[in-house]
């Protein structure tokens, strides 16, 4: 078209004359408008792709990869757990998203889909709150930017390739985007699941050397929806400075007052361990309160729902925490849950007013002794039937009274312990020799109350292996060591 005559050179050289100072990567984007705070930004929809494609990270790690050392940190550095869970979260709100596509076109619901959203665990909803981001190379409020008015409160800003969105608060949503990409990238090419690494979001509770055609399906309809119609909603900030930045990151993230745990508890709908225990435990076996501090002057008996929560973690899964519990990990030990909490609710005075005054086993230290002793010996190293059996029907024989003398070991003179008969209690507990932390609390001679220190994670093992002696089961420190006192002495 352009060769072969002098007008046609002129044309080719008056286009270069208009295409030179465009840039090419220059692209539109319908926007609300909006002031916050009397800040003039915009609020932004777009696929999940291509957000992480135009954002990044001001945090040390972020400006090197953009050649920014130079400039002021705002940011705090990646967490890839954090990251993890959150691709987890967001992998199983597309499946869940899929599940509802399927069923909203009358299509029928492949069992492999059914069975991965009985793994990944389903609740009733699934959302992300959206990402504050600062595009750092206009003016304030956009000065420098193209604008064209499309309404009252609509616009069309064009941005470029150097137009990077800055993320100031939602940098582990980003990371997990790109871990939950990854990991459906790794499936569709390789026909396996990852296993093992912040890309393994995902294993069918049957191991399987290779996915089949139909779970294959599932998981490329999975892709389609992450890139096409999975947005993430933009709350964008023009032309901060780093130090505005800093300034915005440490609000968005102090000013919030924190939810209670027993509230989130309440509320939550998706962990497994937290749904066993409103379907079976709750008003079944315990009442429960939503104080997490619960005063012992005005004890009812109940127990606060973030000590339930550690207990069932303690027995159902031997952590700490019930973060992340899927329903495989809990589906088979929900019959040996059930009995603990009936073998439970039948220590004397426990669940009653005044629980705490009446009875030490009211102190959520010691249901988590009780806990450690029911998985060890139901899901442990070495599960007997007979010692679990065993630590059930005890329950209602041990003394779990405050003035046990069994409790205040530690306090007591080799003398004091002949006298009350303990001498055989060191062979179940931990050396006193190695430094380590032997207060498990405090006895209140003027009360007659026992109550045991905050340092749960010291204590209860030390509790457990005092109920392992009182009840003639296995030392964990020295094998073949018994108790030949009876019961509830």
């Amino acid at each position: 078209m352009f060769k072969g005559t002098s007008e046609n050179v002129a044309a080719a050289t008056s286009l270069k004359a208009l295409s030179s100072g465009i840039d090419s990567t220059l692209r539109p984007y319908t926007t609300l408008v909006g002031h916050n705070l009397g800040n003039a930004g915009l609020i932004v929809s777009l696929p999940m792709s291509q957000f992480y494609a135009m954002s990044a990270v001001a945090n040390a790690a972020g400006l090197a990869e953009a050649g920014l050392q130079e400039q002021l940190v705002a940011q705090r550095k990646l967490d890839p757990k954090h990251a993890f869970k959150l691709a987890v979260y967001m992998l199983r709100g597309l499946v869940e998203a899929l599940h509802k596509s399927l069923t909203e076109e009358g299509k029928l619901i492949p069992n492999e889909l059914e069975r991965i959203r009985s793994e990944m665990g389903k609740q009733p909803y699934f959302a992300l709150q959206p990402i504050v981001v600062n595009v750092r190379t206009c003016g304030a409020e956009g000065q420098g930017l193209r604008f064209e008015q499309l309404g009252p409160s609509y616009v069309k800003v064009y941005l470029s390739d150097r137009d990077t969105l800055w993320v100031i608060d939602g940098q582990h949503r980003r990371y997990g985007m790109d871990l939950m990409f990854e990991f459906l990238d790794i499936v569709g090419k390789n026909q396996a699941y990852p296993k093992r690494g912040f890309t393994a979001l995902y294993r069918p509770a049957t191991d399987v050397s290779e996915i089949g055609n139909a779970e294959l399906a599932i998981w490329k309809q999975v892709l389609e929806l992450a890139r096409g119609q999975c947005t993430v909603l933009l709350d964008v900030h023009l032309g901060l400075t780093p130090e505005q930045e800093r300034q915005l990151f440490h609000d968005l993230n102090n000013l919030g007052k924190k939810v209670e745990a027993s509230l989130a508890f309440q509320f939550d709908e998706s962990n497994a361990i937290n749904l066993f225990i409103k379907e079976q435990v709750v008003d079944k076996y315990i009442r429960v309160t939503e104080k997490d501090k619960p005063d012992w002057k005005d004890d009812d008996g109940a127990i606060a729902r973030k000590d339930l929560i550690a207990i069932n973690a303690r027995l159902l899964l031997n952590k700490t925490t019930v973060s992340g519990a899927k329903p495989q990990d809990v589906n088979d030990k929900i019959e040996v849950a059930k009995e603990f909490w009936e073998a439970v609710s039948n220590i004397p005075n426990f669940g009653e007013a005044g629980a705490k005054q009446n009875t030490v086993a009211a102190q959520p230290v010691v249901l988590k002794a009780l806990a450690k002793l029911a998985y060890d010996f139901a899901f442990g190293r070495e599960p007997n039937r007979d010692h679990l059996e065993r630590v059930f029907e005890g329950m209602a024989e041990v003394d779990f009274s405050h003035s046990n003398p069994m409790w205040r070991y530690y306090k007591m003179t080799a003398d004091e312990r002949v006298r009350h008969r303990l001498t055989g209690l060191g062979d179940f507990l931990p050396s006193e020799d190695t430094g380590a932390n032997r207060d498990i609390g405090g006895w209140d001679e003027k009360e007659e109350i026992m109550r045991f220190g905050a340092k749960h994670n010291d204590i209860f093992p030390i509790l457990a292996d005092m109920i392992r002696w009182r009840l003639n089961l296995p030392s964990r420190h020295q094998k073949g060591a018994t108790n030949p006192e009876p019961v509830g002495v």
